[in-house]
């Protein structure tokens, strides 16, 4: 292979951790078979084992807490080629959510591999036991677990009818043993028996004393599951085509972050302007991102507006920052280069002079109202959306009176001042 899988020999774990261990064997494995690392899809779970997204070179998707196997069958059955290889890493904590995922795509023996770092605990909060856990596997002591058998998982999935299972320990040959299952035609699982030096049990020879016992099991003649392709219709085929009913001043395409906080209308304001202009007969591209807080922290809207068809979306150096609290400003101060006209809320501190505008966006239009205001005079001043545009989609939102006071303020700070 002429590039690794690996993209760093730094490691984001606690010193010690089995899940360095297994990365690396994971990357020997797939370098030893031959793929190439964008031949490889990684889909990983939540937990201190998903941390392996960005330490690796080919495509990775981070699902939800239980849900990563799941996704990975949507991949599977989506490819066009059988050519690529679809892997799964999650924890014990993961399986336990995500049992019924594990067991039907055992079922269906659905060609990836899953790599269960079993741990004995729920290692990122803190070392609750999960449903895999034994017995004495962590400090954390409750009212019922002890006498509660821990959930054979490689059992579970050989009665639904996987191809390959196999349970290891932390300290055997794991290299071979993920390299074996990587290239079975079918469900392959391998459960590896780790230490959690923070939460669980510390010293890997302490592990090989528990109830958890070597296994391996191969079922060759089981044919994997193959999805049936089929012709079907575009769900955007029934939409209509927006209507062009106003003319803008925009020319190619421009790159517009808003940066403010949660719960201040940013997404709301990016959706507005995109409505208006598609009106204008612009291509628009609109993502939002925010913390898994939801009601707390930064909340950024990335908007593209273009003459021309928009085929991907993601803004590393925009044209434009609209920037209405420190929040939004942390969040994205290291996307703004000297080309990137900045307009911003008076109030924040920011070392930059030049290529700006201050402005007093949260006296105007209140905290809920300054992202809107923001936006609201960057189109105006710069001519990107008609005047008319915007009242059309204003008019037909629910909040359209306040929506309209807010167009009001900013259309008479524009006639007062000189910007």
């Amino acid at each position: 292979m002429s590039q690794s899988l690996l993209a760093t020999a730094s490691f984001p774990y606690c010193p010690g951790c089995g899940h360095t261990v297994i990365a690396k064997a994971l990357a020997w494995a797939v370098e030893s078979i031959g793929y190439h690392p964008l031949d490889v899809i990684v889909v990983s779970d939540i937990g201190c084992c998903g941390l392996i997204d960005g330490l690796l070179n080919c495509h990775t998707i981070h699902g939800l807490h239980g849900r990563s196997v799941s996704l990975a069958q949507g991949v599977v059955m989506g490819m066009q080629t059988s050519d690529k290889k679809v892997i799964v890493v999650l924890g014990d904590g993961g399986a336990t959510i995500g049992l019924q995922h594990l067991i039907m795509a055992a079922r269906y023996n659905v060609e990836m591999t899953v790599i269960l770092h079993n741990n004995l605990v729920y290692g990122m909060t803190g070392g609750q036991k999960s449903g895999l856990s034994p017995c004495c596997s962590t400090d954390i002591d409750d009212d019922y677990s002890d006498a509660v058998p821990p959930m054979d998982v490689c059992g579970l999935v050989e009665l639904a009818g996987a191809a390959y299972i196999r349970r290891m320990y932390i300290d055997d040959d794991i290299e071979s043993g993920l390299a074996e299952a990587i290239a079975v035609n079918g469900f392959a699982l391998v459960e590896i028996i780790e230490n959690c030096p923070s939460h669980g049990i510390r010293k890997v020879r302490e592990l090989h004393g528990l109830e958890h016992k070597p296994i391996r099991v191969l079922k060759a003649d089981r044919p994997a599951f193959r999805s049936k392709r089929r012709q079907t219709c575009s769900l955007l085929d029934s939409l209509e085509e927006m209507e062009k009913t106003e003319e803008s001043e925009l020319t190619g395409t421009v790159e517009v972050v808003i940066a403010g906080s949660a719960g201040e209308g940013v997404q709301t304001a990016a959706q507005l302007v995109g409505s208006a202009a598609l009106r204008c007969g612009l291509h628009v591209a609109k993502k939002g991102e925010y913390p898994v807080t939801v009601a707390a922290g930064f909340s950024i809207a990335y908007l593209t507006l273009s003459t021309t068809p928009i085929h991907f979306q993601n803004i590393f150096n925009p044209d434009v920052a609209l920037i209405t609290s420190q929040d939004g400003m942390d969040k994205v101060i290291g996307l703004i280069s000297e080309k990137t006209l900045v307009i911003r809320e008076e109030s924040l501190t920011f070392s930059r002079t030049g290529n700006e505008i201050r402005l007093p966006l949260r006296r105007l239009a209140g905290a809920k109202g300054s992202a809107f205001a923001s936006l609201l005079f960057w189109c105006l001043k710069y001519q990107i959306i008609p005047l008319r545009a915007i009242q059309t989609v204003i008019e037909g939102h629910h909040h359209a009176e306040k929506l309209k006071l807010t167009l009001k303020m900013v259309g008479e700070l524009l006639s007062e001042q000189a910007f």
